[in-house]
């Protein structure tokens, strides 16, 4: 295990990590520190729990905005999913009955190209 120092509110704390993960760990004091350095400078010297415990409600509420987002477009992304696959059947559908509509087509112009050369339709093959 790795062992990383990290300072919140001017205290210093040491932490054990995995191998590998100090800066993260470190990254994410600063940013908790920043937290508390933004309420002590709105709310001034309410005591150190009570900063910390302001902090870290912050912290959950920003969390559980994320959450909502993205589960959101979690949501979103499956119904454009659902929608992909509406539209990619019904393409198939097209395709299916331009082919068959083709196909008749070549039949009917074989049947008229044989009219004009005198054959009867069966002679084709």
């Amino acid at each position: 295990m790795a062992q990383v120092t990290v300072t919140i509110d001017g205290k210093a704390y040491r932490m054990a990590c995995e191998e590998g993960q100090e800066d993260h760990l470190t990254d994410l004091a600063t940013r908790f520190d920043n937290y508390v350095g933004h309420l002590k400078g709105q709310f001034g010297e309410i005591g150190d729990l009570r900063i910390t415990v302001m902090a870290g409600i912050m912290v959950m509420d920003e969390i559980s905005e994320l959450t909502r987002r993205i589960a959101d477009l979690e949501s979103e992304q499956g119904a454009l999913r659902n929608s992909s696959d509406t539209v990619l059947a019904a393409n198939a559908r097209t395709e299916e009955n331009l082919a068959a509509a083709l196909s008749e087509v070549t039949s009917r112009i074989r049947g008229i190209t044989d009219k004009l050369n005198g054959r009867a339709p069966a002679e084709l093959n």
